[in-house]
């Protein structure tokens, strides 16, 4: 129910938007009769923004926490870390395993290790989560 709450303030704000658009375009040269509604729509969006923030974070993010099993599997299994390797081992052979991993549901790594394609050493270096993301050092424990 929170996220749809957050949605909800979002659908808001946009109308508030809106709102301060049309009063925006309703002034005549420096005056603008509409600028009290303008300054309380921006207010009540930003206390809409805050409330709702602290309201998902605290009934909808605080507490989880990542299953690192479960995580592990999906980056094995996934398709997307072929773009990875395009540089390795070009675009059609990529393109290739691709194809195979998409047709037999097994996870490019695998498919790379069966292949000897590359070295368990290499597909550490390139494919670990670290590489991946640009983090520099092994993020995977």
């Amino acid at each position: 129910m929170i996220p749809e709450v957050t949605n909800m303030i979002a659908y808001r704000v946009i109308g508030n938007d809106l709102v301060v658009t049309l009063a925006g375009e309703g002034g005549q040269l420096q005056l603008n009769a509409f600028e009290p509604v303008i300054a309380a729509v921006i207010f009540e969006s930003q206390t809409l923004f805050v409330n709702g923030a602290r309201t998902l974070r605290v009934h909808c993010v605080d507490g989880i926490t990542a299953n690192a099993d479960v995580c592990k599997h999906y980056l094995e299994t996934s398709i997307g870390t072929v773009t990875a390797l395009n540089p390795v081992i070009g675009y059609d052979r990529a393109t290739e395993l691709a194809a195979d991993a998409l047709k037999s549901g097994e996870g490019i790594i695998e498919l790379v290790r069966e292949r000897h394609i590359l070295t368990d050493s290499q597909i550490d270096e390139i494919l670990s989560p670290a590489a991946l993301t640009g983090q520099g050092a092994d993020v995977r424990e």
